[in-house]
């Protein structure tokens, strides 16, 4: 199915690329987030019309996104769990406990989908380096102190 792009989307396109992609994921995903539309003459046109506010639209997103990261330059957040006397956690540390620790010590509200542990969740006490996605061209790096809470 072809579709126009209405957001930059990684690994797929820029705003007003005419992109090819899988029927399914453009009906039950990009369409209904408003991230694309059908690729129609009467959506085209629509487009062309909307080209200028969609693309200053991406411009504040993006400033906002890198006035987050500079709050965020050179951040550490200490996060306290139950260890063993190995240092292995019981349980561990995800996405979602990230995401609440930077919000609460920057206060700079941070979602859990942009964390990235590509490695999976954190199980162990140490430093991390954990990358933070704020935008598609906005990526910044904090580090992460797990640490045993002393129980």
């Amino acid at each position: 199915m072809d579709i126009i792009l209405l957001e930059d989307i990684r690994k797929l396109g820029k705003l007003g690329d005419t992109v090819s992609v899988k029927s399914g994921y453009a009906r039950n995903f990009l369409v209904p987030q408003g991230m694309a539309v059908r690729a129609t003459k009467d959506n085209l046109a629509m487009f062309e019309e909307r080209r200028a506010e969609l693309e200053r639209i991406a411009k504040d997103a993006l400033a906002a996104a890198q006035a987050r990261a500079e709050k965020l330059n050179e951040l550490v957040v200490t996060i306290e769990r139950l260890a063993g006397e190995e240092g292995k956690l019981f349980g561990s540390v995800g996405t979602h406990d990230i995401a609440d620790a930077i919000s609460e010590a920057s206060g700079v509200e941070i979602i859990k989908r942009e964390v990235m542990m590509p490695d999976g969740a954190i199980r162990s006490i140490g430093e991390y380096d954990i990358d933070l996605s704020l935008h598609n061209e906005v990526n910044v790096s904090i580090k992460i102190v797990v640490a045993n809470t002393e129980a």
